[in-house]
């Protein structure tokens, strides 16, 4: 298999930077180059684009796609070209034909209402005839592994499913290239080994794929790209080493945190807080969405102080379970309960929560709806945004972003704070300051609860680890670290 990428790479390039430099336009608050004299070459393979949050991945691979320069704007000198098309030259709509992307935030890439119809949107485009166009969206949806998802709304699928059906809609065009910004991070463990085994046979056939992607680790024989400030660096290729990252390898023994004294009964989701207060819980509850029952039976409470960590597959409650115990879905029998106070939730879509003109003014407000006095500082700098506060949300990176949202919801002393998968697109060092600041906030006596396939976060956290198993809510006994 090595041997396969080896001699691909040695193929005519079908992505080329030449000098490439691109500075985003000045209303966007990025005065620096995002990309620095980039001189690069990509063949038929893959290719891992590595580096801290900020420091260029996405850039690079929209370039791919001519969204930058064409929708971003800014300053483009140098040359890049892909499938022999002048990306200067050629509109957006000519390069999608041949670049298949998938969005680090895949939701605002989509365009229907329903999984087979969006992934058949494209080949429709080209006027392929429905026999071609079913065939198609048949086997996208199968190599993306969410064929049993052809005719569910995209509005009741978790952020992984969401993640698989943006895949299948790029094969569906068939592209020479295939660019992906951040694919695994909402995937569970058997989803990210199924797009890992997707990523290597689109490779041994001669596609490109580029992804970027903090969760991947190492791959056996893909090359790799670091990004540090915009500039390029040849990385050797991967050695031989499990790929991706197993979440379920155990960590050291840490010393618990003084949390909340708790009771636990094996094979029961039955867990309450021993002799104490409690935060927040849920008596005899089912939680589902339209109607439809995800998860059933649950007698859970959380103590103030107290972190749980939810896990489970893709699709199968989580996101609905948090948003039960904030209160923003009823469930659909049982009882909800949540101690006085201020309730934070962290969506999946941290857009959602951010619409001020800079990070400051994001936290700032939350301090004033909170009627709090005090600086935004001291949070900002613990999640790594010290010298982000005045730039705007929607021009930072992912990972940037989703620290921003998080930065929001947290300040102000929270009472219960419900976060779900807040590591996403987020480097490891920025997962280490939020385990750190869940800490320190749980210490100052907040409920946390945070739904992630992070399972690094959970042992990081050294919480409480509930799995979400056949619409059971079981201890996981085997993730606490």
């Amino acid at each position: 298999m090595s041997e396969v990428r080896t001699l691909a790479r040695t193929m005519r390039a079908t992505v080329s930077f030449e000098g490439l430099t691109y500075t985003y336009p000045a209303w966007s608050d990025r005065p620096l180059p995002a990309l620095r004299h980039v001189d690069l070459e990509l063949g038929p393979g893959l290719t891992l684009v590595d580096g801290d949050s900020g420091s260029g991945k996405s850039t690079l691979l929209r370039v791919c796609n001519g969204l930058v320069p064409h929708f971003h704007g800014g300053t483009f000198r140098g040359r890049a070209s892909v499938c022999g098309l002048d990306v200067l030259a050629t509109p957006t709509r000519t390069l999608a034909r041949h670049v298949g992307f998938v969005f680090q935030e895949p939701e605002t890439g989509f365009v229907r209402g329903i999984v087979a119809r969006e992934v058949a949107f494209f080949p429709e485009n080209l006027g392929l005839p429905r026999a071609s166009i079913r065939q198609r969206v048949a086997e996208a949806l199968d190599r993306a592994g969410v064929g049993e998802l052809a005719v569910r709304r995209l509005s009741t699928l978790s952020g992984g499913e969401r993640q698989r059906v943006a895949l299948a809609s790029a094969l569906a065009a068939s592209p020479s290239v295939v660019a992906m910004d951040e694919p695994m991070s909402q995937l569970d463990a058997d989803g990210a080994a199924a797009l890992t085994a997707t990523l290597v046979a689109l490779a041994d056939a001669g596609t490109t794929v580029v992804v970027a992607e903090h969760r991947l680790g190492e791959l056996p024989g893909a090359r790799r790209v670091l990004i540090v400030g915009g500039r390029v660096a040849e990385g050797p290729p991967s050695a031989a080493a499990p790929a991706p990252l197993d979440p379920h390898v155990p960590s050291p023994p840490q010393a618990p945190l003084p949390l909340a004294s708790r009771s636990r009964s094996p094979g029961t989701s039955s867990v309450r807080p021993a002799g104490g207060p409690t935060a927040w819980s849920l008596s005899g509850a089912t939680v589902g969405a339209g109607g439809r029952p995800l998860v059933a039976g649950i007698d859970l409470a959380g103590a103030p102080g107290e972190v749980v960590i939810v896990t489970g597959p893709n699709g199968s409650g989580k996101t609905t379970l948090l948003r039960t115990i904030a209160g923003l879905t009823p469930p659909l029998d049982g009882q909800v309960q949540r101690r006085p106070g201020r309730v934070a939730y962290l969506p999946q879509e941290p857009g959602l929560l951010l619409h001020r003109h800079s990070v400051r003014a994001e936290v700032d407000q939350t301090l004033r709806w909170s009627q709090l006095t005090g600086s935004a500082d001291d949070v900002l700098e613990v999640l790594g945004l010290a010298d982000l506060t005045e730039r705007d949300p929607r021009d930072l990176s992912g990972g940037q972003r989703q620290r921003a949202a998080l930065a929001v919801v947290l300040a102000g002393r929270p009472s219960l704070a419900l976060l779900d998968e807040p590591t996403r697109g987020m480097d490891a060092a920025a997962r280490v300051s939020l385990a750190s600041v869940l800490r320190r906030l749980a210490g100052e006596g907040a409920a946390v609860v945070a739904a992630t396939h992070d399972l690094r976060l959970a042992r990081e956290l050294r919480g409480r680890v509930l799995r979400i198993e056949g619409g059971a809510l079981v201890p996981d006994e085997g993730t606490a670290g």
